[in-house]
């Protein structure tokens, strides 16, 4: 006969001392290290470096597009001095149709910083890694975490839908994320810094493969019979509709067509060639004066563009 263990409750997991039962991080941890995926930087000759570009390119990006773009990077780049050797514009150019290419210039900055504070060494310190530009609170400790090991909350979209579910009983998390979510997440945490590197891991692998947004395999979820949305009968979300970001016909695929002709180009780039990719000239303006004002484009004289070079 399975025994059902009662699951953290809101108000205790609410609660900055509260720890989640190991009724919760055995079989997440047990979990994941048998049916982890293998992928490049969970490798140990990925090396912290490694670790840090993989985390800027999957923000909002999935992990079959990341993959050749990530390879292609490390074999070009395999330590942070070799990128900042580079001009940023390069980093523009090798981020191909990833998205958001903003994150190309910060991680190039993030690498010039490395190279100059830090002897070219992706720093241990959780508090040194906030300090670089371009990182933030989740990829800082999603580094310290996953390159080192030690004991951070690491809090993206697929753990954060995890603890809702699992921890709170609601169907999504909030769309952004909030100070009780921190509060729980800092809760669920295991005390010794091994075993909670392996959660933030865990806990991130359950959402991608199990625990996802649309269809949630429940049948295959290691605390399925302790998961507090499913002990109440899996109730539908309250709030707003959850709608995907539409991309067709937007500013973005604009910025994404042009930034397209200035990676393809080894010169820079005549007006003409880029009024070319948008019939729509007030939204075509619009898109390059944005990618100029990003850092992501450098206008010329004689009303020519390139990618930075600094």
């Amino acid at each position: 006969m399975t025994t059902t263990t009662p699951h953290l409750t809101p108000q205790e997991a609410d609660s900055e001392g509260a720890q989640a039962p190991a009724a919760l991080h055995t079989p997440v941890i047990d979990w994941f290290r048998t049916n982890a995926r293998d992928l490049p930087w969970r490798r140990p000759e990925a090396g912290a470096w490694g670790v840090m570009v993989s985390e800027f390119m999957l923000q909002q990006t999935p992990v079959n597009r990341v993959l050749p773009v990530y390879e292609h990077w490390l074999s070009r780049w395999p330590r942070p001095a070799d990128l900042a050797k580079e001009p940023p514009g390069e980093a523009v150019r090798a981020w191909g149709r990833l998205g958001y290419p903003r994150r190309a210039l910060r991680l190039h900055a993030a690498a010039s910083a490395i190279t100059e504070r830090h002897g070219g060494e992706v720093p241990h310190d959780h508090a040194k890694l906030l300090a670089l530009p371009g990182i933030g609170e989740y990829t800082a400790a999603a580094v310290a975490s996953f390159a080192y090991g030690q004991r951070h909350a690491v809090l993206d979209t697929n753990v954060r839908r995890v603890f809702a579910r699992a921890v709170t009983g609601t169907q999504y998390p909030p769309t952004a994320t909030t100070a009780a979510e921190r509060r729980l997440a800092r809760a669920l945490l295991p005390e010794e810094e091994g075993t909670a590197a392996a959660w933030a891991a865990a806990t991130m692998e359950l959402g991608a493969l199990v625990c996802t947004a649309r269809s949630p395999a429940c049948g295959r979820c290691p605390i399925a019979d302790r998961c507090a949305w499913q002990v109440a009968g899996a109730p539908a979300h309250e709030g707003p509709p959850r709608r995907g970001q539409t991309y067709a016909g937007t500013d973005r695929q604009v910025r994404g067509k042009l930034l397209a002709v200035l990676r393809e180009a080894v010169d820079p780039v005549p007006q003409a060639a880029l009024d070319a990719v948008w019939d729509e000239p007030v939204q075509r303006a619009r898109a390059l004066d944005g990618l100029v004002s990003d850092g992501l484009v450098e206008p010329l004289d004689g009303g020519r563009y390139r990618l930075p070079l600094t």
